[in-house]
């Protein structure tokens, strides 16, 4: 490889953290404004959906540009098959943060179906998923990649326990139904950002130790 294409597979890296660093901010916001009712917040994270969704088209570029430069280490292309993966993985988590947000606009000015608890503890726990999972990718550390794919089974039970709460509180008094389908909308987009940041752990563990685990690896 040249140096040209080893300096611009760095570039796409750094890039990547990046965008990564974009949607854990994304991710905390969204659910603040939830949690704090806080307008300007929400429409901030809907307005830096641009910023993403531009450097997610400007990696995939690079990206498919360096896959035209011809690689003998099999290592440098798990490399571009993962980054292709990430930058999409990212890009769907970027959506789902504005979809949140999109969510909290919606309930500002309706009163609380019920204090928020596990769904600020789930925000954090798909946060610190995203960081770690790409933390991982930076180090190529295996150890760290499994354990975000630990991590997702936590917050599986919280959406769970949020689902069946909220059910309780749609069943007692059906003036709360619509305010509480919100709230489940946001669990579900938050298990779904969790998802991604799993598929990035996978994407580490193919690319540090070869393995798909999707397929018992």
């Amino acid at each position: 490889m040249s140096a040209a294409a080893d300096s611009s597979m760095r570039d796409l890296q750094h890039r990547l953290l990046e965008m990564g660093g974009l949607v854990e901010a994304a991710i905390h916001d969204s659910v603040q404004a939830l949690a704090r009712r806080e307008a300007e917040t929400a429409r901030r994270v809907i307005e830096a959906e641009t910023a993403i969704n531009r450097m997610e088209m400007e990696n995939d570029s690079l990206t498919i540009g360096l896959l035209a430069v011809p690689h003998e280490d099999a290592g440098e292309l798990r490399f571009l098959t993962a980054a292709i993966k990430i930058n999409h993985d990212l890009e769907r988590m970027g959506d789902l943060a504005v979809s949140i947000a999109r969510r909290a606009l919606a309930l500002m000015d309706e009163p609380p179906v019920k204090p928020l608890i596990d769904i600020p503890r789930m925000a954090q726990l798909a946060e610190s998923m995203v960081g770690q999972s790409l933390d991982a990718f930076v180090k190529r550390d295996g150890g760290l990649a499994r354990g975000v794919l630990v991590d997702d089974d936590e917050v599986d039970r919280l959406r769970d326990s949020i689902y069946e709460e909220l059910v309780r509180f749609m069943k007692a008094d059906a003036e709360v139904v619509a305010r509480a389908l919100n709230l489940l909308f946001v669990s579900r987009n938050l298990e779904r950002i969790a998802d991604h940041a799993t598929n990035i752990a996978e994407d580490v563990l193919f690319l540090v130790e070869g393995i798909d685990v999707r397929c018992g690896g």
